[in-house]
């Protein structure tokens, strides 16, 4: 009978539902209680039934119901579902019968308020399904609503409340409502880069919904009972930014976002950069969110371009935390339509290691109209951690309360040695701090020595040892780096990083240098300006940019390199209004830039990881030579006892290989990976990522693959390229780009071989190969025959041409007419790469002669 009257409350709660949102969604399942309770609830004409009415489906050895005075019940907690609770002394279970399997809204309603001698504020208890922990040790403080979404597979939702040693749980009022299949899908795009899979089996739980410059939107007016809240109190600077409001122009389009993915009150309103004033305008407008540590978040944009009055008008930039997540984005692109078309975007970051996301919209530098950049909403859920936990400790309970006594001794067990690893951290912490203050903290910036070791340190830094090669540059005074810029003009700038600005400069002499200017108060940019001077204080190479001196004055991190006269590898690929490059230009840069990564990789003991390979940083001097540059995310390569370097994942977006983003673990194959993305953009002339383009095309290396590996990349090459590759050029090329991009770098190539390979697709370029058995084949090395008539002739004619080269030469691209000579004369695999290896070591010893010689002006 009471169940009977329960499902004929379920049915009137889902009519009313329904009703008041016709146009939205018709959940499936629809449980809504008011925990407590004698009596029915009506909250928004959504009915919370009486506990009574509940207790069908929950198992509780003890039937304890508690309810607050009136006057507790203060303004700010005025809502009716907090006048009553269901206390569990024990553990106690909610089972409902699933009628549509899939995603579900759980909703855990709760008020700490004081009920004769019961006070909730002393409860401590966890919260977990069949599945996952939502909840453990869990103490609520003051009014809370906590939403998680989990997908449930079975006939069955089971909800289990596990009070915490001594103590007791509780629970004022409980959702569980269907969520439509279609609000999260089961991919998304991977921070830094990469496609994220996964999604419909993971538990999510609401840490921020957030309506970007508008009015808080409640559960009543979002037709799956979402609360968006403004988002003026996560602002790091209010009065960057400005708010827009035009709820009647937002518009649905089909296959896109609907009113379900957020309501026109979320689309129709929005935050913009507050630039009215300054048409030169360049910051960002950025939002702070504090989550927990250890765990992905999935974060999801909205937007809604209400503020263009013309299409491809806003072009603007969208991060999350130091991530370009979305460059030169551009809302009105064909892949969203119209003007004032609700769109949202998907990403999912890597796990975090610290307690604060952060998440900024900012102006694109390749937007000629007046600079501005909006956000309409923002949302970020959670993920579950590997063992099923949105809590960070603990499993999911038992089914059985002597099994979940033990599980709370086990999530006991883990907390208390939590704590004491903390507190050996902070004695650690304590005792480091001590050991520096003794030696006295330096408030400005020492100068680096020319010769030997020196220690660096700011105000912001305790200092960092550099060792800083006899074959660097000078220190340069601030003023002539003043000087050499014109005072840092702005129109100077030749291009801006993550590290600061890059000015053109001259210096006294008539030099011509590119001067990068950091920030000293940033960390990230110490880091890089230390490794900077680190890595290229060792190493001189015709294939890497050249650091010609540094200035440490006046609080500043300034590096003095070469200037290169044609810029950017991928300034003349595209977006930069270049003169297009011919493929065999194109297959030298490319050879070039292996070059200088196979010196990197095997030029010392231990390798050297250039970890942010990418277009950009590969440079063109005034006869488009290749050289490699920007080594701020440089690492050194593991011991020869070790196969990876364990670091925190660091690179740029869409190049980053997805193995060293899984497992956190860095090789030199890393840079491979990069570098086949690299391939790829040359091949292409197209950005490795492109939000604008149709989902499957919007990832250049997923897309490239896949045409790969049907045989017909010629489709998407780029279109100045069509009839201009011979055939077995362009298959040798795309053959290395795509051993490159193999999921594990285990089986990828090493850059030594990649070398080989496209000095191989060059010479197919360039001429037809004579007796050439087998010009298809994927294995360089199988192509060459290993019947030699002479070898020793081959091997004297290679010599020959090593003894009568010139230094220049010998560093670049001789090594194309050697390749060609062995080719010709069919010499084996082992003589080329024994010449290679020579080369290699020659090269190296007349890179530091030509270095002796010009320190001492002999050059």
């Amino acid at each position: 009978m009471v169940y009977g009257r329960f499902r004929l409350y379920i049915w009137i709660s889902s009519i009313l539902y329904l009703a008041y949102f016709s146009c939205g969604f018709d959940p499936g399942d629809n449980y809504l209680i008011d925990c407590g309770s004698p009596t029915n609830t009506t909250v928004s004409n959504r009915v919370f039934i009486a506990d009574n009415l509940a207790s069908k489906f929950l198992s509780t050895p003890q039937n304890v119901l508690v309810n607050t005075s009136a006057n507790s019940i203060t303004s700010s907690v005025d809502s009716p579902l907090y006048k009553t609770a269901r206390v569990f002394a024990e553990t106690s279970r909610y089972t409902f019968p699933i009628s549509q399997s899939g995603r579900h809204w759980i909703r855990f309603y709760f008020f700490p308020f004081v009920s004769g001698n019961r006070n909730l504020s002393l409860a401590s208890f966890s919260v977990s399904t069949q599945n996952n922990v939502l909840l453990g040790d869990f103490s609520p403080n003051n009014v809370t609503v906590r939403e998680f979404s989990v997908n449930v597979t079975s006939g069955t939702l089971v909800i289990t409340f596990t009070p915490s040693n001594n103590s007791f749980a509780y629970l004022n009022a409980l959702e569980v409502v269907s969520v439509p299949d279609s609000l999260i899908t089961d991919d998304a795009t991977s921070i830094p880069s990469g496609k994220f899979q996964g999604l419909l089996t993971q538990a999510l739980e609401t840490v921020a919904r957030v309506n970007m410059g508008g009015p808080i939107v409640s559960f009543d007016n979002d037709t799956l009972g979402r609360t968006w809240v403004p988002d003026r109190s996560f602002l790091g600077q209010p009065n960057l930014a400005k708010s827009v409001s035009k709820i009647e122009s937002v518009k649905y389009p089909p296959g896109g976002a609907t009113s379900d993915t957020a309501p026109p009150t979320v689309y129709g309103t929005l935050t913009k950069m507050a630039s009215e004033d300054d048409p030169n305008s360049n910051f960002n407008v950025t939002w702070d969110f504090n989550v927990d540590q250890g765990f992905q978040y999935f974060v999801r944009f909205h937007f809604c371009d209400i503020v263009s009055t013309a299409a491809n008008q806003l072009y603007f930039n969208v991060y999350v935390d130091s991530w370009n997540v979305l460059p030169d984005f551009d809302l009105t692109s064909k892949i969203f339509g119209n003007l004032a078309s609700a769109c949202y975007m998907d990403f999912v970051t890597a796990v975090k290691d610290s307690s604060k996301i952060r998440v900024s919209i900012g102006p694109s530098s390749i937007n000629n109209n007046y600079p501005n950049a909006i956000l309409n909403g923002l949302e970020i859920m959670k993920i579950n951690n590997s063992m099923g936990s949105l809590s960070g400790v603990g499993s999911v309970a038992s089914s059985s309360t002597g099994h979940s006594k033990k599980n709370v001794g086990v999530i006991v067990g883990v907390s208390i040695g939590v704590l004491v690893v903390v507190i050996a951290g902070i004695i650690c912490f304590l005792h480091r701090r001590r050991k520096v203050k003794s030696h006295g903290n330096s408030k400005i910036w020492v100068p680096l020595s020319i010769n030997g070791s020196h220690t660096m340190g700011s105000k912001y830094s305790n200092g960092t040892t550099i060792s800083v090669g006899s074959n660097f540059g000078y220190r340069y005074q601030f003023a002539a780096i003043q000087e050499a810029t014109n005072n840092f003009d702005e129109s100077w700038v030749i291009g801006i990083g993550g590290f600061g600005k890059v000015y053109k400069g001259e210096l006294n002499d008539g030099t011509k240098v590119a001067v990068k200017r950091g920030n000293p108060r940033s960390q990230q940019g110490l880091a890089e300006f230390r490794t900077e001077i680190e890595m290229l204080s060792q190493f001189r190479h015709r294939h890497l940019v050249s650091l010609i001196g540094y200035c440490d004055e006046k609080n500043e991190m300034i590096l003095v390199y070469e200037y290169m006269e044609n810029g950017t590898l991928k300034g003349h690929l595209y977006g930069s209004g270049f003169p297009s490059l011919g493929w065999k230009e194109r297959l030298e840069i490319c050879i070039g830039a292996a070059r200088g990564l196979h010196y990197l990789h095997t030029g010392y003991a231990k390798a050297v990881i250039h970890r942010d390979v990418k277009s950009a940083n590969i440079l063109l001097d005034e006869n488009l030579m290749a050289k490699v540059a920007d080594f701020g995310l440089s690492k050194t390569g593991p011991e020869i006892d070790q196969t990876h370097v364990s670091t925190a994942v660091k690179g740029s977006f869409g190049y980053l290989d997805p193995e060293y983003f899984r497992r956190q673990q860095l090789t030199e194959k890393s840079d491979v990976y990069s570098f086949g993305v690299v391939l790829f953009e040359v091949l292409c002339a197209r950005p490795v990522i492109d939000p604008s383009l149709p989902r499957e095309m919007v990832n250049l290396a997923e897309w490239a693959m896949k045409w790969q590996k049907k045989g017909q990349l010629e489709q998407i090459i780029d279109p100045v390229l069509v009839g201009k590759i011979r055939p077995d050029s362009l298959r040798k090329f795309a053959e290395t780009a795509e051993k490159c991009l193999v999921d594990f770098g285990v089986d990828r190539p090493p850059m030594g071989d990649v070398l080989w390979n496209l000095e191989y697709a060059l010479q197919l370029q360039e001429a037809v190969l004579l007796n050439d058995p087998e010009e298809n084949s994927t294995n360089v090395i199988g192509e060459l025959s290993p019947q030699v008539n002479d070898i020793s002739n081959v091997e004297t004619t290679a010599l020959a041409q090593f003894e009568t080269s010139s230094v220049d030469d010998l560093s670049g691209v001789s090594m194309s007419r050697v390749f060609s000579q062995l080719v010709k004369s069919e010499g084996s695999a082992e003589h080329y790469i024994a010449i290679l290896q020579l080369e290699h070591e020659v090269g190296a010893s007349l890179e530091e002669n030509w270095l002796e010689h010009s320190l001492h002006g002999n050059i």
